[in-house]
C-alpha cells in the first residue's frame, strides 16, 4: 500500500474505533506505528488532527474538517484495489458455454472475437445441445452460462438475447415461393420436414396452438439436412431466421402469414453468482 494512503487509513480507522491500540489491531500495526503515521500527517499539514489523553483520542476542529476528504481518499484507494483484483481475475480463466448450433455459428464468433481482443487470457468451451440439455447442464454446473429459449426453468437467471422470427423455407420453384407470406395451413397439405431439437420445439407448439397437424415426412436434428432436402423438392420446412443466414442452398425464405418468433435468452444459475469472466462476457452479447 502507498505510504500516504497508509497514513490516511490509520487516521480514519483511529477515529472510527476511538483508540490507537484498537486501530493497530485492526490494521495489523503496533499502537506506536499508528500513532507515528498520524503524527506524520499532522507534521506534513502543520495541523493537529487528534487530541490524545487517557480517555482515548478525540478529533480536533481541524481534524473534523479534514476527515471527510481523508475518508474519500481511503474509499477511492479501496475501490481501485478492488478493480485491480477484478482485472487480475480476468487475466486467465475459462467460460463454459452451452449453446444451440445457430448461435454457435452466427453469433458467438463475433462475440468471442471481441471479448478475446480485450481479454486474451480467457479460454472457452462450447457444448452444443438443445434447450432442455442446456438447461440441465446449467443446473448441474456442467456449463457456466448458456443460451436457452425464454421462458426457461425458474432455477435459471435469464436476460433477453435475441428475438428470432420463424420463416417458411421453400424450394425455388414452389408455387408459394412467389407469395409475400405463407399460411400455416400450407404445411399440412404436402410433406413437411421437421427440425426437431427435443420434443418441445417452437414449431410443434406453433401448430398445436393453431389446432393443425402437419404432414411430417421426415424429422432430423440437422438444420442443414432440412435445407438440403427442401432444395431437392422433398418437402417444406419452418426454420428460425438465425439458422437461415449465409446458407449455401437454393431455397426461398418467406415469413408466415401470421408472424411467429422464438425468444432466445442468455442464462446462468439463479442461485449462484457468475464468475468474473462470465459477468464480463455478458457485456459483449450485443456484438454482431
Amino acid at each position: 500500500m502507498d505510504e500516504n494512503v497508509q497514513k490516511h487509513l490509520a487516521f480514519t480507522t483511529t477515529v472510527e474505533v476511538g483508540s490507537l491500540t484498537r486501530a493497530g489491531e485492526l490494521l495489523g500495526y503496533s499502537q506506536s506505528a499508528v500513532s507515528r503515521m498520524i503524527s506524520d500527517l499532522e507534521r506534513e499539514w502543520g495541523l493537529a488532527l487528534l487530541r490524545r489523553d487517557r480517555a482515548g483520542v478525540r478529533l480536533t476542529a481541524e481534524g473534523a474538517e479534514l476527515l471527510p476528504a481523508s475518508r474519500a481518499l481511503v474509499a477511492s484507494w479501496r475501490s481501485l484495489r478492488e478493480h485491480v483484483n477484478e482485472v487480475r481475475g480476468l487475466a486467465t480463466g475459462t467460460v463454459r458455454i452451452g449453446t444451440i448450433s445457430s448461435i454457435a455459428t452466427h453469433r458467438l464468433p463475433a462475440i468471442i472475437a471481441a471479448f478475446r481482443a480485450d481479454f486474451p487470457g480467457i479460454d472457452y468451451e462450447l457444448l452444443l445441445g438443445d434447450y432442455t440439455q442446456i438447461e440441465t447442464w446449467l443446473k448441474e454446473g456442467r456449463v457456466d452460462c448458456g443460451f436457452v429459449r425464454s421462458p426457461a426453468d425458474r432455477a435459471l437467471a435469464c436476460e433477453p438475447f435475441e428475438r428470432d422470427e420463424l420463416m417458411a423455407v421453400l424450394p425455388e420453384n414452389h408455387p408459394l415461393a412467389t407469395c409475400k407470406a405463407v399460411p400455416l395451413e400450407a404445411f399440412c397439405e404436402e410433406p413437411f420436414l421437421a427440425l426437431e431439437h427435443g420434443a418441445d420445439t417452437e414449431v410443434a407448439k406453433l401448430f398445436a396452438d393453431a389446432g393443425l397437424t402437419p404432414h411430417v415426412d421426415l424429422a432430423t436434428w440437422d438444420d442443414y439436412a432440412v435445407m438440403a432436402m427442401v432444395e431437392r423438392g422433398l418437402g417444406l420446412a419452418i426454420l428460425p431466421s438465425l439458422i437461415l443466414q449465409r446458407i449455401p442452398y437454393r431455397v426461398v425464405c418467406r415469413p408466415l402469414t401470421k408472424p411467429h418468433f422464438r425468444q432466445l435468452a442468455f442464462a446462468t444459475r439463479a442461485d449462484m453468482e457468475p464468475s468474473l469472466p462470465v459477468k464480463k462476457f455478458r457485456e459483449y452479447l450485443s456484438v454482431r
